[in-house]
């Protein structure tokens, strides 16, 4: 047989072209973490297992066996002491994800996700809330001791990190190409039990106002407020699965069938606590923006739009007239706009509607905040509104609560108050005919010092609440710190010991 030697080399030319380009490629994409910035985080060397994806012939094996690996169990230990004393406060231990009493403790257990290679582990803020101690065990059965990184309660999304190195993680996704319908596995820990993986498709995408109340019996009930200010309060544009997912599995991975991870877990709607058929995801594109600041910064960097907005239906109930002058039926009614509004200012109006940011259609309020909530302060954006019988664009760009837009690095509420608080022995709560209060120490320059306030000063109640602990009024000025700018005044009533004379004093917690 004659042989082609022309079209043989030719052949072999083109075979160690290829082999070259492919080498060269992964090189490069793992080469240094120079490429990396300071809110990325270390996830070179793992890629999509590209599945085929056919109803008929879905193999789940390799996404499965990818992830498991990266999905760990989350042991949270809460002291006695941090718990409120009120029988009626909902346990999120009990409801989410399966805690239990052990002597004086409280313990719970959740999932986490590791997402780099240095042992960042993503989870939910429930799974860690008032947790004194985290422990971590991964499927190998390693047991860590996790640092918590930083909490977020508006998107219950807490980052964790335990020491270590070449740790096995689950590659970013994308949630926003999921579609309903398609497949998805929801991998975590139900009933203590490791490793579990169950599968389902989505049926559904930007699920909002779920949990926006408490129902009699413990689970979160339906509603909505009228009037809602786009501010750092909850933010809910879930990915609703048929995947069962059960206490356990908060903070446990959603993962499409490439083995990427797309949602973390964080909840279900059920009578009975175990999974009737729905389960809720947070979509990995509000989780790696989270994750990403509080590694960065410490804290979120959330940015706003400042405005006062009712939802269309809700308009509709309360205003039939200006309802039915509308041209649009989805989208937000802004009814007013909040000091240092930057939509304001760029020339949105009162009575406008929002109806679209960047090309992405809004339909209402939840949408509206969980597309804000991508958003860095300092960017800019389009904002599509609906007025009269025209549409209008306006640039607006974005500022945080501050009204600047500049990083905010975390501050404790000892830091901006500028003081510590000591709880009162008994002996002391009898000499001065008291039961509750808490002492002011260690005075620094802070809100204390402004007004006034000397050391040793009782305080008795902040914002007519009972201070009990100093727990109880670090928790009381967390919440208010996470409200509108407008809506950040703290009223304390107390005295000193020698005068037992009541004061007042007001401040303006905004800047």
């Amino acid at each position: 047989m004659r042989v082609n030697w022309k079209l043989f080399v030719s052949f072999l030319f083109v075979c160690v072209l290829s082999a070259g380009i492919a080498i060269g490629a992964y090189s490069f994409m793992n080469k240094n973490k120079d490429l990396l910035s300071k809110g990325e985080f270390d996830q070179r060397g793992y890629y999509p297992v590209g599945l085929t994806v056919a109803a008929e012939n879905t193999d789940f094996t390799l996404a499965a066996e990818r992830s498991v690996h990266a999905v760990v169990h989350i042991k949270s230990i809460v002291n006695p002491s941090q718990r409120e004393n009120n029988r009626n406060y909902f346990d999120p231990f009990e409801f989410f994800f399966g805690g239990q009493s052990q002597g004086q403790h409280k313990i719970g257990f959740g999932s986490g996700v590791i997402i780099s290679n240095d042992g960042y582990i993503v989870t939910n803020h429930h799974v860690i809330d008032r947790a004194d101690e985290i422990e971590v065990t991964t499927n190998d059965e390693k047991l860590y001791k996790a640092k918590l990184v930083g909490s977020d309660e508006a998107t219950d999304v807490a980052l964790l990190k335990i020491d270590g190195k070449d740790f096995p993680i689950i590659p970013f996704g994308d949630s926003d190409a999921l579609k309903i319908g398609e497949w998805v596995l929801a991998v975590g820990n139900p009933f203590n039990l490791t490793s579990t993986v169950t599968a389902g498709i989505v049926s559904a995408k930007g699920r909002g106002s779920l949990f926006s109340g408490y129902g009699d019996n413990g689970r979160r009930g339906l509603g909505q407020t009228p009037q809602m200010r786009m501010q750092a309060d909850k933010i809910e544009s879930f990915i609703q699965t048929d995947a069962a997912v059960n206490p356990g599995n908060s903070g446990g991975a959603l993962v499409n069938t490439k083995g990427e991870l797309v949602g973390i877990n964080t909840a279900i709607y059920s009578e009975t606590g175990n999974f009737v058929g729905y389960s809720f995801a947070i979509p990995i594109s509000i989780v790696k923006k989270v994750a990403s600041d509080i590694k960065q910064y410490g804290i979120v960097q959330r940015a706003l739009l400042g405005v006062l907005i009712t939802d269309l239906p809700v308009l509709k109930e309360q205003d039939l007239e200006k309802y039915n002058k509308l041209k649009v039926k989805e989208g937000v009614y802004i009814n007013g706009f909040s000091s240092k509004s930057s939509a304001e200012k760029a020339g949105i109006k009162i009575g406008d509607v929002i109806i679209g940011i960047d090309n992405q259609k809004i339909r209402n309020f939840q949408e509206l905040k969980a597309q804000i909530s991508r958003y860095n302060p300092g960017d800019k954006i389009d904002v599509l509104v609906q007025r009269d019988n025209d549409q209008k664009t306006y640039k607006v760009e974005l500022k945080n609560d501050m009204g600047t837009t500049e990083a905010i690095k975390h501050q404790s509420v000892s830091d901006i108050m500028g003081a510590s608080f000591k709880e009162l022995p008994k002996q002391t709560q009898l000499k001065l005919g008291i039961n509750y209060g808490v002492e002011v120490t260690n005075l620094t320059t802070g809100k204390l010092k402004d007004v006034g306030i000397r050391n040793g000063f009782i305080i008795l109640t902040a914002n007519e609440y009972r201070i009990s602990s100093s727990e109880s009024l670090i928790k009381i000025i967390e919440s208010l710190l996470k409200q509108d700018p407008d809506d950040r005044g703290l009223y304390i009533k107390g005295f000193y010991p020698d005068t037992k004379r009541v004061e007042y004093y007001a401040f303006d917690l905004s800047n």
